[in-house]
């Protein structure tokens, strides 16, 4: 790193001039080797989401500490943010950590000690994320959360809850979170592995005002059986073309309705928008239309993930191999210009209520979980315009068309379950040119990607 401070001079900037302590009590201790974590074969992170309903003392608890965590948060952002522009020096989770415990000491950010300092430092690390993430380009750079903007969560690890489970009904508990005495009054909706201690619990709170405990546990997943085609050893296979007028159709014709919940609701979204224009900016009124308006939206993303939720699950069950598109969503959700752009708003508008990226990621780690396969076949392949009976290349076909007759031998086609077809047809051929390259009692990865094919026969 051009410039970078570092030895003496930097832990004199850091100590003089940043405020961060040095680690004098660490310096008598004897080095200890680390121990390792022995996860038996098979073993994944899951998390399950319950709704709880707290008090109005542990409601209150809970906001000062997500601003407790937001504030921590954008401290050590600005702190590592100062060190490096003025000073050369780098800082990271540890030294965020020591300046955690000058914070507190001091006389006006005492209020931190209130707050659990295990969930402070879980928002410390989720920061230290974020610059590593930065780091490797896979992200911007880190930016401050806004009290208006960002999601309400506080993370506890196991040494910030109390976990009993109860005897009677194996795979729920007594929860009861740091710096509270009455344990949460949760709603079990499913039981979770029994005998299991989660990894940390997340707690968040949405812009409907709902509370919501995401429990990590790590379990072993077991995979399904393996479906084949009747009478032999193919495995069976389904093509997926995503689309507007329809979510999803598959190569066997089937397709599943745009649900269009935004168009549903838009005539309720319209009159609360306009009822929070007439309000009172700051007044209780207002603050009470935007919450009708949150639980609107809370309602629309409850039925579109279940909705996607029950689809991919009964995808996965009934196929081995699931063959996608490569979409670049960012890229079709650009905004138009010129005439058309009120057109191109409201195509973005119907892709957005389709939530592609939402179904995509669930067919992703349902794939991993019960071993199957996603193939994600290259964008630019023609899978629109491509007949899928003589393999014919046709011309361009504007959105409006949804029927087309090949030029060469008259075949009659569905827009969208023609590209199904066709993507089923070449996610196969990726598929066996992975699965032949692997060595014998080895199963193909759960993700092949068109883009990544020589890597990943090379790799073999």
């Amino acid at each position: 790193m051009a410039n970078r401070i570092s030895g003496e001079e930097a832990w004199r900037i850091k100590r003089e001039l940043l405020g961060v302590d040095d680690r004098t009590k660490h310096r008598g201790r004897a080095i200890a080797p680390l121990k390792g974590l022995v996860r038996e074969p098979g073993t994944q992170q899951r998390v399950y989401r319950f709704r709880f309903y707290p008090t109005a003392d542990q409601a209150a608890q809970l906001t000062q500490t997500f601003g407790a965590c937001r504030w921590v948060y954008n401290e050590g952002l600005a702190l590592r943010k100062e060190a490096w522009e003025k000073h050369r020096v780098s800082l990271g989770f540890a030294e965020t950590c020591r300046a955690l415990t000058g914070w507190k000491r001091g006389r006006e950010t005492a209020w931190l000690k209130e707050t659990s300092s295990t969930v402070l430092q879980q928002s410390l690390r989720h920061l230290d994320a974020a610059f590593s993430r930065f780091f490797k380009g896979s992200a911007k750079y880190p930016k401050r959360k806004s009290r208006h903007r960002s999601k309400d969560s506080a993370t506890y690890v196991r040494t910030g809850f109390r976990w009993v489970e109860d005897p009677e009904c194996p795979g729920t508990a007594t929860v009861t979170l740091a710096k509270q005495t009455t344990p949460l009054d949760i709603r079990w909706s499913r039981a979770l592995p029994a005998g299991q201690l989660p990894v940390k619990l997340t707690v968040t709170r949405d812009r409907a005002g709902r509370f919501f405990l995401s429990v990590l546990v790590e379990e072993v997943i077991a995979p399904l059986p393996e479906v084949f085609l009747p009478g032999g050893r193919e495995p069976k296979a389904v093509g997926l073309d995503l689309g507007v007028a329809t979510l999803v159709t598959t190569d066997d014709g089937e397709k599943l309705p745009h649900p269009r919940l935004l168009a549903k609701y838009g005539k309720r979204l319209a009159n609360l928008q306009r009822d929070l224009h007439r309000k009172t900016k700051g007044s209780k009124n207002r603050g009470k239309v935007r919450e009708r308006i949150a639980r609107v939206y809370a309602s629309i993303g409850d039925v579109r993930r279940d909705q996607l939720d029950q689809f991919t699950t009964r995808l996965v069950r009934e196929n081995q191999v699931l063959v996608v598109e490569d979409l670049s969503i960012t890229g079709i959700l650009r905004a138009g210009k010129g005439r058309n752009r009120r057109r191109k708003a409201a195509l973005n508008r119907s892709i957005t209520d389709a939530a592609w990226g939402e179904l995509l990621r669930q067919l992703r780690y349902k794939c991993a979980w019960y071993g199957r396969t996603l193939v994600v076949v290259d964008r630019f392949f023609p899978s629109t315009r491509r007949c899928s009976a003589c393999h014919t290349k046709g011309p361009k076909l504007d959105v409006s068309v949804r029927e087309w007759t090949c030029a060469e031998c008259g075949t009659f086609h569905d827009r969208d379950e023609n590209a199904a077809v066709n993507l089923r047809d070449e996610g196969l051929r990726l598929y066996w040119a992975v699965a032949m390259a692997l060595p014998p009692g080895r199963v193909p990865p759960s993700v092949i990607r068109a883009s990544e094919l020589v890597n990943l026969v090379s790799a073999a």
